[in-house]
C-alpha cells in the first residue's frame, strides 16, 4: 500500500472516531433527561441539525458508494433519532427561552467534539480533492470557534447536580 493509501485509511478512521465520540456527547444529555424526567438545560437544536446532516450525509455517502460516509452516518442517524424521541417525550408544553449572558445551555463536550470531527472531515475532503466534504464542514469549524470564544467570555456555572450526572 502506497503511503498516500495509508494515510488516506488513517485519516478515515480518525474521521469516525471522532465522529462518533461527537455523537456520543449526546448520551450525557440523554442521561440527564432520563435521570431528571426532564429537558432543562438541554437544546433541542443541536440534535435535529445533526440528525438532518447525518441523512444528507448518509444519501451522499450512498450515491458515491463511500462506506466511511455510510457507517458514520447511519449510527449518527439512528443516535440522532433516539436523542430526538427521548428529548419530545419529556419536553414541557410550553418552552422557555430566556436571553442571558451565560454559556449554561451550550454543552462543551459537544463544541469541542464538533470542532476535531468537523476539521477531520474537511481535511478528508481536501486529502481526496472532494469539496461536496470539505466545504461543508466548514461552517463546523467556524461555529466551534465561536462558541469556545464564548466559552472564554462568559464561563460556565454548572448546575452541581448536572455535574454529577456527566462524571
Amino acid at each position: 500500500m502506497e503511503t498516500g493509501g495509508v494515510f488516506d485509511s488513517l485519516l478515515s478512521g480518525v474521521c469516525v472516531v471522532f465522529t462518533l465520540g461527537m455523537f456520543s456527547t449526546g448520551l450525557t444529555d440523554l442521561r440527564h433527561m432520563r435521570m431528571t424526567r426532564s429537558v432543562d438545560s438541554v437544546q433541542f437544536l443541536p440534535f435535529l441539525t445533526t440528525e438532518v446532516n447525518n441523512l444528507g450525509w448518509l444519501s451522499y455517502g450512498a450515491l458515491k458508494g463511500d462506506g466511511t460516509l455510510i457507517v458514520v452516518n447511519a449510527v449518527g442517524a439512528v443516535l440522532q433519532t433516539l436523542y430526538i424521541s427521548v428529548y419530545l417525550h419529556y419536553c414541557p408544553r410550553k418552552a422557555k427561552v430566556i436571553q442571558t449572558k451565560s454559556t449554561q445551555c451550550l454543552s462543551f463536550s459537544l463544541t469541542i467534539a464538533t470542532l476535531l470531527t468537523s476539521a477531520s472531515w474537511s481535511l478528508y475532503g481536501f486529502r481526496l480533492r472532494d469539496p461536496y466534504i470539505m466545504v461543508p464542514n466548514l461552517p463546523g469549524i467556524l461555529t466551534s470557534f465561536i462558541r469556545l470564544w464564548l466559552f472564554w467570555k462568559y464561563p460556565q456555572e454548572q448546575d452541581r447536580n448536572y455535574r454529577l450526572l456527566q462524571t
